[in-house]
């Protein structure tokens, strides 16, 4: 019996062919200022997706944020505000730019809760980052009015939630720049990569700027950059895989509904994310358990069912921040996300077969640690 992840890439052989001819081509990298042939192909793909001005490829999330922050000048001193309930790299950003993350904690559906982002503005507050946790979007309209009002800049942690839309508008699309991530279980990849999105024309010459050191004609550097490059074999596999994004999409929410429709109402498990005025690109599906989180977890893999959590310590609780002074940072909701979390498998690999698999398996736990 196959062992069902909760996540794993889609590749097919388009993808394989078109790394290979970059191989043979010998163009791996292009460290022009546009970028290489590849690169400039997934980013015109990107841009008509969002229906955005410009879009911009370096070679992980991480990087996307850090170029983002970069560009906008956040610097020492300043802080932006951060939840806590995300991957470490949201903050981590933050602090490689000598700046503060402020944490401020969650809604019931795991995403930035506005009123905490308000309480938490200073005149040191110089960016806020909502996350779309899941690929499920964020309260925009709130926190944009909310930023806009105090001159914050808004840029979305938007790793998770390519295809995703709010109020009929892509993620990406919804602040003055997004951010996408591109890692190897993510809708849509490139192994490793990432990718910006923004309308301004003059933050998009920042950023491209940053990716490559600072230089336009090469040896010219202009501004503070690294190489955060996306390589051509990279952005020729997510430029295959954006033909293929509609189709991951639908397979990812019909498994998602069709998964609901055969747990029924399972007593001590909630799905929260459901708001009709956004769409949900399920990159994970995500139910809160009442208790026994854990056990449930290990009884899943004992069926052969993967099952994930995302993420079972909270930022400020990681040895890193607490040692730098947030260990007494309240944050209620978050931390018990953290304990009730689990993301079971929803992916465009799981056969109609494997969804009768998981919800046995589920419910079956639920009936043993549930009750």
């Amino acid at each position: 019996m196959d062992f069902i992840p909760v996540n794993k890439p889609i590749i097919g052989e388009d993808e394989k062919k078109a790394v290979l001819d970059v191989v043979s081509s010998g163009m791996l990298v292009n460290p022009s200022f546009e970028g290489g042939a590849q690169v400039r192909a997934f980013e015109g793909k990107l841009r008509k997706l969002l229906g955005v001005k410009h879009a911009v490829a370096v070679n992980s999330g991480t990087a996307a944020l850090h170029t983002v922050l970069m560009a906008l000048g956040v610097k020492p001193g300043d802080e932006v505000v951060v939840p806590s309930f995300t991957f470490v790299a949201t903050a981590n950003v933050v602090l490689a730019c000598g700046a503060k993350p402020v944490f401020v904690d969650i809604k019931d559906d795991y995403n930035m809760d506005p009123d905490a982002f308000r309480k938490a503005i200073t005149r040191k507050t110089k960016a806020v980052i909502p996350v779309h946790v899941y690929g499920y979007p964020a309260d925009m309209d709130e926190i944009r009015e909310i930023a806009d009002s105090k001159s914050v800049k808004v840029v979305e942690d938007a790793a998770e939630s390519l295809g995703a839309t709010y109020k009929g508008v892509q993620t990406g699309k919804l602040s003055d720049a997004g951010c996408f991530s591109l890692y190897a279980t993510k809708v849509v990849t490139s192994g490793e990569g990432g990718a910006i999105s923004t309308d301004d024309d003059e933050l998009a010459e920042l950023l491209r700027l940053v990716r490559n050191h600072g230089q336009v004609h090469g040896y010219d550097s202009r501004h503070l950059g690294y190489n955060y490059r996306l390589p051509e074999m990279s952005a020729a596999l997510a430029s295959v895989q954006m033909d293929r994004l509609d189709g991951f999409l639908d397979a990812r929410e019909r498994n998602a509904k069709r998964l609901m429709e055969m747990l029924g109402s399972v007593d001590g498990a909630e799905f929260t994310q459901d708001a009709t005025d956004r769409t949900h690109c399920y990159y994970l599906y995500t139910l809160r358990l009442k208790k026994g989180r854990d056990r449930v977890k290990e009884s899943l893999a004992a069926a052969g069912v993967g099952s994930g959590v995302y993420w079972p310590v909270p930022v400020h609780r990681t040895p890193l921040y607490q040692g730098l002074g947030y260990s007494k940072k309240k944050l209620p909701r978050t931390e018990d996300a953290a304990k009730r979390v689990l993301s079971i498998p929803v992916h465009p690999g799981v056969s109609q077969g494997d969804l009768k698999r998981v919800r046995d398996a589920f419910l079956s736990a639920a009936r043993e640690h549930l009750r």
